[in-house]
């Protein structure tokens, strides 16, 4: 799933996610300051796939994303009513029998909500525990029903008032004072750039040079160099140095093909797809992983402290 292999790339934390006929909501924490490149892998991706699909070309989605900060457990936990409630809010579902709605809302299947009441359902790129334990902190069970009741709930009411809140500005979804200290830090941060666009809130990490990350690879996998540039017919190799240099050298999957020698950033993105697969039943790469993401995170402080590598 183009989602799962975004959120794993580039270090994202979601923690629910509906998907409308015509837009998605997205609830995530990014904690390298990478929103924007983790959009950008995330929908020319899935535009890929999509025209490859249907054998069209063209862009699919317009203009570029919104994203607002969200102040404290309070608000956090209305907006996940909001977004779960987005298939219930659309014009032929609102004139349905409250039950009914009730029934659309458990029944569909394009969001997180499910899993939030159903452990069984819940997919395994979302982290469902802190939303939870917002609700109640005695355990997934206890937590899981309050949920749904919280949710249900806002069925039968409109959060008029949450909309009105979530419209207000184009920074924050919070109180006032929040926002005004956000705009002021947008403000201060904007004026020591040259560039207004792509401006994060967080400090990003320093991204690692390419020959950093492919010696780690070669190191774990105790391989040589000229193995990461050719094509080993069941290796993991390849896919592995693709994977890191996405993360940890901050370059895009068709930067990652020029290094690669590989046809286009759809290969590279092809590869990561099976990687994926392959890593749930293989605890042995699993391992490599880890131990190449540790190497290579020790790089990174290094980095930050000063330190040449």
């Amino acid at each position: 799933m183009r989602l799962a292999e975004s959120l794993d790339t580039y270090n994202v934390r979601l923690y629910m996610f509906c998907l409308m006929k015509n837009h998605i909501h997205l609830v995530c924490e990014t904690p390298e300051g990478n929103v924007s490149r983790f959009m950008q892998s995330l929908t020319t991706g899935y535009t890929v796939y999509y025209n490859l699909r249907h054998e069209s070309s063209g862009h699919l989605f317009q203009g570029r994303f919104g994203s607002k900060l969200v102040e404290g457990d309070s608000y956090l936990l209305a907006l996940t009513r909001y977004v779960h409630l987005n298939p219930v809010y659309i014009s032929t579902v609102e004139k349905l029998p409250l039950k009914e709605r009730v029934a659309r809302l458990n029944s569909y299947k394009w969001s997180s909500y499910q899993g939030y009441v159903e452990e069984t359902k819940a997919f395994n790129f979302v982290e469902y525990d802190p939303v939870l334990a917002l609700v109640d902190a005695r355990g997934r069970k206890i937590a899981s029903g309050k949920y749904r009741k919280f949710v249900e709930s806002g069925i039968a009411k409109t959060d008029d008032e949450f909309k009105q809140l979530k419209d207000a500005s184009q920074y924050t979804i919070g109180s006032p004072g929040f926002d005004s200290r956000i705009r002021s830090l947008y403000k201060k941060i904007i004026e020591g750039r040259d560039v207004v666009e792509d401006v994060s809130f967080r400090n990003q990490i320093d991204p690692l040079p390419v020959e950093a990350v492919i010696t780690a690879v070669c190191e774990v996998f105790d391989v040589k160099e000229d193995v990461v540039y050719t094509r080993q017919r069941g290796s993991s190799v390849r896919p592995v140095t693709a994977k890191m240099l996405c993360k940890f050298a901050g370059i895009t999957q068709r930067e990652v093909a020029e290094v690669l020698n590989l046809k286009s950033g759809v290969a590279v993105s092809c590869q990561l797809r099976k990687l994926r697969k392959t890593v749930e039943d293989d605890d042995e790469l699993k391992g490599q992983l880890e131990k190449i993401a540790g190497k290579l995170e020790l790089l990174q402080g290094q980095s930050r402290d000063g330190v040449k590598y």
